[in-house]
């Protein structure tokens, strides 16, 4: 014989059958509310849709410059520039220096010769006879060089320390070029200067957006209780719950915040798969991004989701609590 479950059926328990239908109406009365007045829901989620657009352009911006400085560092290479006579006892014993520091990935030493190779392979025509000609009979001389990759390039005290005091490094800098001048060096404190920018203009305009969402709900919402006062006060009188006459109000926001969060996420990804194309050509890192975003794509649909429900509840207790007397 089958013992009977300890549960509650919901078909055999008449209080949970009246929660059940009090949450039912509730919902159905909220998503009434919602197409009741198209210009002010229109509006409502309008607003709501630029606030989200916002928080996730900015969360993308902030993770594709902090990716692009990680890169860079992890890449950079420094050049210090030495006289082209410099002897290979000479270059041996600066190399096993510069190594022995914990910042320097790697040394390589660029000879006068092959500087120049370089320069010819870089910058002159191999057809152009007569440049080639000029430039082996000039007597310009090309530095020998040490191309450094260093982990971090804000970390190169003891290497300047090395060029300052040491002997054999001062008696063979290249007194022309400046030392440590980097290519990328200037581009990370760019990128750098872009990140934090990016961090506070986000932040500001987001704040400012989502102070301009709640006002925007909070008075939709203020309008659809001034609308139904007359049947607000009949469910009053007939003793409904308090809770059962707040909670239209709040579902309507909250399907603000949820149909902005879609047409938000969607239009956040269409530009962003539109623009990445164009952004990877200014040298910023887009890849580990769209990844991230290919990957993770029902956790960012969830995250938008769940702010633009937050700013729709809060809006709407605000004006529930100011204008709803129950």
């Amino acid at each position: 014989m089958q013992k009977p479950s300890s549960k509650p059926r919901l078909r055999d328990n008449k209080k949970l059958q009246r929660k059940y239908l009090t949450w039912l109406r509730m919902f159905r009365y909220g998503a009434n509310n919602f197409t009741r007045n198209a210009w002010l829901t229109t509006a409502a989620t309008a607003v709501m849709t630029i606030t989200l657009l916002i928080v996730f352009s900015s969360l993308a911006a902030r993770t594709m410059l902090n990716d692009t400085v990680t890169q860079l560092r992890q890449n950079i290479n420094m050049s210090i520039f030495l006289k082209s006579d410099v002897t290979k006892t000479e270059v041996k014993y600066m190399s096993d220096k510069l190594a022995a520091d914990d910042n320097v990935k790697q040394v390589r030493f660029v000879s006068s010769d092959e500087g120049r190779k370089k320069y010819i392979a870089e910058n002159l025509d191999p057809n152009d006879i007569e440049g080639l000609k000029t430039l082996a009979e000039s007597e310009v001389s090309f530095p020998a060089k040490f191309d450094i990759n260093v982990i971090d390039p804000d970390k190169l005290d003891r290497v300047e320390k090395l060029l300052a005091n040491d002997r054999d490094f001062k008696a063979n800098l290249f007194s022309g070029a400046k030392q440590l001048d980097g290519d990328k060096r200037s581009a990370i404190k760019t990128i750098s200067g872009w990140a934090e920018t990016s961090d506070k203009v986000g932040i500001l305009a987001t704040v400012l957006f989502v102070a301009i969402s709640i006002l925007i709900v909070f008075n939709t919402i203020r309008m659809a209780i001034f609308n139904r006062r007359d049947e607000i006060e009949m469910m009053k009188l007939i003793g409904a719950d308090k809770s059962f006459i707040r909670g239209p109000f709040v579902v309507e926001a909250v399907m603000y915040g949820l149909i902005a969060a879609l047409i938000a996420t969607g239009i956040g990804y269409f530009g962003f798969n539109a623009l990445k194309g164009r952004i990877s050509e200014y040298g910023i890192a887009v890849n580990d991004l769209a990844h991230t975003l290919m990957i993770f794509s029902p956790v960012v649909l969830i995250g938008m989701i769940m702010l633009g429900a937050v700013i729709g509840i809060i809006s709407s207790r605000l004006a529930v609590r100011r204008y709803l007397k129950v």
